[in-house]
């Protein structure tokens, strides 16, 4: 075998590496270290004229290994790939040694230890480059079929983009009816536009579209398979309405005997056991919560059967398991409103004055529980003093350290629309108004003109009086440098934040998904990749990623879709060659690698010995450290590839 001839291109990246780095100093190392043909500085190996240069040199020198000292490989290594097949090289000959994060950004206090550690880390990459093999990329079918989770704003939107460029697509939503957080709010800020306006023609369009397949009360069960052949696995639970029979008449509703609180009015109405969530719902067909009904029979009541007189309803229907086949996954799980009871010192939840915004958007609600009137719980009576505090259960280290982002600007809206109804007196205490989005500065200003008293400080102790259940609120005036408190308050309307559903994390298990530290799904780059995830060919989508308001969520839904499609029109995608290989001939069929790949890319074959699917395997390497026999191989990250580049560090302690 030839012994390699090694190019080094040591990168500026203007003064992000140059400033801190002793480029040349690192240079003058490197050219002396065995197998390095030629090594040189420029600039931005990454621009056009530095990849020019990279290729001339592996026609001039014949080099037949490169490596690149510059920035992360996240940044730039499909770069440089394509510039080794540009010069007809193997593009996995290519190893990059991250000077930038790795040195200058993090020691920029101390240059003379960056450039050391910059030496350290080109020598080793020197080291393992010597070993490298050239791989080949595997080609899969994918197929065009996308599925959808979750049909709120963002997995309407993805879906029906998705169904007009022609794919088919499965939207599964977990409630009865798609439309989501956004089904229940009156208006949209800073327009004030109806939200259902906007929605429930959306809804309408995704329900009948003939390239989607709604699926709803469903979830998620399991997923097999890989990117452009996922296999997933849909419970569906019961409904016991028949869809196709019902005719939304509300004689079933009109009989019930039972009253429940409803959800979708967050919980200041009832609803019968029997139901529709709510006028626009799309299916526009009953549900049966069994759970409360009485019976279903005759004798304990039946009611509801006997009064349809479509016969649509089924008390014989059952939870079924659908298998579909889609090429990609889009997940738009939404979000949950934070639980307030976590902050003791509002009173949410024992004194009934306190409300949270959700509430406050149903009072607003023309069709809502109090149509439109904001009244007191405790009474009923209209509000005439009330008072809005912000940041409860968000930008606080006891709960939730993140930024919800909408809080602010749902405060803003609802506390205008209350002065336009009724000319209450509003008071908004806040940490700091975050007015980010397009019109949104201008809306905060004009509802300040209109009479709504921003304070700016924190609220520290809600108190109630027993008998009239009036409220007062004690914080303090930041701006003042005094405290604060206000008496005879009607309502306390808590800005509560946004928290990540419960069950998204039975989903992120099935796609094998991250989370973030707030614990909303990681992307693959915040930057370069938002709508990506560290699963091939599953994206995420509004909510799920973070907390963002109703423009950005579609926005990214939109981004997510044409990710999907971007994959589902090329008909083929190759795989990355990381997977691990497994020598048969030393292989005892233990099963130890099965059972702690966290993909699920290893299967025992006929003859008994471990086999990778490299379609799945994503060469994390914990099934090489398992293995007791010294079968499985990580391609691309080879044991003899690892330790070359720790006896190179080692050495110069010799």
């Amino acid at each position: 075998m030839a012994e390699p001839r090694i190019g080094v291109f040591l990168c500026h990246c203007g003064s992000n590496i140059a400033g801190v780095v002793d480029i040349p100093r690192v240079l003058e190392v490197v050219k002396g270290l065995p197998n390095v043909i030629h090594a040189e500085e420029y600039k931005y190996v990454c621009s056009k004229p530095g990849q020019q240069i990279i290729k001339d040199r592996i026609r001039e020198h014949g080099l037949t290994r490169v490596v690149i000292g510059a920035c992360s490989p996240r940044m730039h290594e499909t770069t440089f790939r394509q510039t080794m097949r540009e010069a007809d090289l193997n593009p996995y000959l290519l190893e990059i040694a991250n000077i930038r994060e790795h040195c200058s950004w993090i020691h920029q206090d101390n240059p003379e230890a960056a450039t050391d550690k910059a030496i350290d880390l080109v020598r080793m990459s020197i080291a393992r480059a010597r070993l490298l093999e050239p791989l080949e990329e595997t080609e899969v079918e994918i197929k065009k079929a996308s599925l959808v989770i979750g049909g709120g704003i963002a997995g309407i939107s993805a879906a029906l983009d998705l169904a007009n460029a022609g794919f088919k697509v499965y939207l599964i939503e977990k409630r009865p009816s798609i439309g989501g957080n956004m089904a229940r709010i009156d208006k949209t800020f800073p327009t004030l536009d109806c939200s259902s306006c906007i929605l429930t023609p959306r809804m309408a369009e995704a329900g009948s579209h003939p390239n989607i397949e709604l699926l709803t009360l469903a979830k998620v069960d399991k997923v097999d398979g890989y990117v452009g052949n996922f296999t997933v696995t849909i419970k569906k639970l019961p409904r016991y309405v028949d869809i196709d029979k019902c005719t939304s008449c509300g004689d079933c509703a009109s009989i019930c005997p039972v009253d429940i609180p409803s959800e979708f009015d967050a919980f200041l109405a009832y609803r019968k056991a029997i139901y529709i969530p709510f006028a626009q719902a799309v299916p526009s067909a009953y549900v049966l919560d069994m759970e409360n009904c009485l019976g279903v029979d005759a004798v304990r009541c039946g009611k509801c059967k006997t009064a349809c007189e479509a016969d649509a309803i089924d008390y014989d229907d059952h939870e079924r398991l659908i298998k579909v086949e889609v090429g990609t996954i889009i997940v738009a799980t939404g979000y949950e409103i934070f639980d307030a009871s976590q902050k003791e010192e509002y009173g949410y939840g024992e004194f009934p004055n306190v409300v949270n915004l959700m509430e406050v958007e149903r009072m607003l609600n023309s069709a809502g529980p109090t149509q439109g009137h904001i009244t007191r719980p405790s009474d009923l009576k209209e509000a005439k003093r009330i008072v809005y505090v912000q940041c409860v259960g968000s930008r606080d280290e006891r709960t939730n350290s993140y930024c919800s982002r909408v809080c602010c600007m749902t405060a803003v809206k609802q506390a205008r629309m209350i002065r336009e109804k009724t000319g209450a007196e509003v008071y908004v205490f806040y940490i700091d108004l975050r007015s980010f989005g397009k019109g949104y500065e201008e809306f905060y200003e004009t509802t300040a003109r209109q009479g709504v008293t921003f304070i700016r400080g924190r609220v520290g102790e809600i108190i109630e009086d027993l008998d009239t259940h009036n409220l007062t609120v004690r914080g303090e005036d930041t701006l003042l440098s005094k405290p604060i408190e206000l008496h005879d308050v009607d309502l306390v309307v808590l800005s509560t934040g946004i928290v990540p559903p419960v069950d998204v994390r039975e989903v992120a298990k099935a796609l094998n998904l991250s989370f973030s530290p707030d614990g909303f799904l990681m992307e693959a780059h915040p930057k370069l990749r938002p709508v990506d995830s560290f699963n091939d060919g599953v994206f995420v989508a509004g909510m799920a990623q973070g907390p963002k308001d109703i423009p950005d969520t579609v926005a990214q839904a939109k981004a997510a879709a044409a990710g999907a499609m971007a994959l589902m029109g090329r008909g083929k995608i190759t795989i990355e060659p990381y997977y691990s290989v497994i020598d048969e001939d030393r292989c005892s069929g233990c099963k130890v690698c099965v059972t702690v790949c966290p993909y699920s890319a290893i299967r025992i074959n006929e003859r008994g010995h471990a086999e990778v699917n490299p379609a799945l395997c994503k060469g994390c390497g914990t099934c090489t450290a398992s293995c007791t026999s010294g079968a499985i191989k990580s391609q691309h990250y080879t044991d003899g590839q690892i330790a070359a580049m720790i006896e190179e560090y080692l050495s110069t302690f010799e």
